[in-house]
């Protein structure tokens, strides 16, 4: 019993955090910004600590299964964490232009920085390393295909006609979804699998029978229930903290992104480092595809519940961004292998994306 609790300590120190943090928020707004932003700080690691433990119970799930099934799981899993708390968010009156810059941001994250940052720590290590390229290209054009129908076509929409477009949207991205999950889960879910060789399936098997699914699964409810009470108090502490202090207004949205991307970083690199580039794939566009699919119509449901409209066109900048991430990738994932060549030219494009963030632009 206590060697589970102490496994389970990253948790149990986010339950502790919230325990202290929801009686105390009142407290934390006054006395001033400084208090509110350090306080804010200390909720975003122990947010980014309840979400590892839900990640790496995800992670335990996904071993059982195998892909493509595993790989779902991991990049639901980090969803539903950014979806519980730009809902929380948003219902505390945050920016309208929150959930499209989390939504950037997060694709920003996942293609160049976590593809980015593998591809360059595997290519070194392993040099070219070998993964499915009809996964990639799968990837590649429906999140073209669905972040152009729900955050470019936008800008050009009469605000008048917003509801209508809103709700075509959600039934776009819907049915985009489900016609993914067939192929994933159906007669193509060979597109989303690589044949390792031998020795590392039986490492595989050797950690599935250790997986306790039904303390996985209620840890990761868990998991969701605390990070859902933690990002309610995070949310007015960061607000109030960063209220006139200059930050660019787009770190909010990297906050939120990176929250539920640090995980995901941690397990792309062990995969790229074990030679495992499909898995780096998978989790990289398959969490930029399921954040852009997923969470569009669950918050352009929210907008229509509550008859205030997101701002979801994206700016010029972030438009011209996301085309080149799209067609670096394009390029650079459609031969089966990828190198630190290609690793490093994501990883320049997420370093360009940090600079403009810094810039303001």
């Amino acid at each position: 019993m206590l060697k589970r609790l102490f496994e389970e300590k990253l948790l149990l120190l986010a339950v502790l955090t919230a325990l202290l943090a929801l009686p105390l928020e009142p407290l934390l707004l006054g006395h001033g910004r400084g208090i509110a932003l350090v306080a804010g700080c200390v909720l975003v690691g122990a947010i980014v600590c309840a979400s590892m433990r839900v990640a790496q119970h995800a992670e335990l799930l996904a071993q059982k299964v195998g892909d493509p099934y595993g790989t779902m799981i991991l990049t639901l899993s980090a969803v539903l964490v950014e979806v519980v708390i730009l809902a929380i968010m948003m219902s505390n009156e945050a920016s309208p232009t929150l959930v499209r810059d989390t939504i950037y941001s997060a694709v920003m994250l996942d293609i160049n920085g976590i593809l980015g940052l593998a591809a360059l720590m595997g290519g070194l290590k392993h040099g070219e390393q070998r993964y499915n390229d009809d996964s990639a290209r799968t990837y590649s054009v429906m999140i073209m295909t669905a972040m152009g129908v729900s955050m470019v076509v936008p800008e050009f929409i009469p605000k008048a006609q917003w509801q209508l477009y809103s709700a075509f949207t959600i039934g776009a991205m819907v049915v985009l979804y489900a016609l993914f999950l067939r192929m994933q889960v159906g007669p193509h879910s060979y597109f989303f699998s690589y044949s390792y060789p031998q020795k590392k399936r039986g490492d595989q098997a050797t950690g599935v029978a250790k997986v306790n699914q039904t303390r996985s699964v209620a840890v990761l409810v868990a998991g969701v229930v605390v990070i859902g009470l933690l990002a309610e108090v995070m949310s007015s502490t960061l607000d109030y903290g960063l209220q006139g202090s200059g930050a660019p207004p787009v770190l909010t949205a990297i906050v939120v992104a990176a929250i539920s991307a640090a995980p995901e970083i941690l397990t792309a690199l062990r995969a790229a480092l074990a030679n495992r580039m499909q898995s780096v794939v998978n989790i990289a566009l398959g969490a930029s595809l399921s954040t852009v699919i997923l969470t569009v119509p669950l918050m352009e449901a929210m907008a229509l519940y509550t008859g205030q409209p997101f701002q979801m066109a994206m700016t010029p900048v972030q438009t011209v961004m996301i085309f080149i991430t799209l067609i670096v990738s394009a390029i650079n994932l459609n031969d089966g292998e990828t190198n630190a060549i290609e690793g490093m030219t994501h990883f320049v494009l997420f370093a360009t994306f940090i600079m403009l963030a810094l810039l303001g632009v």
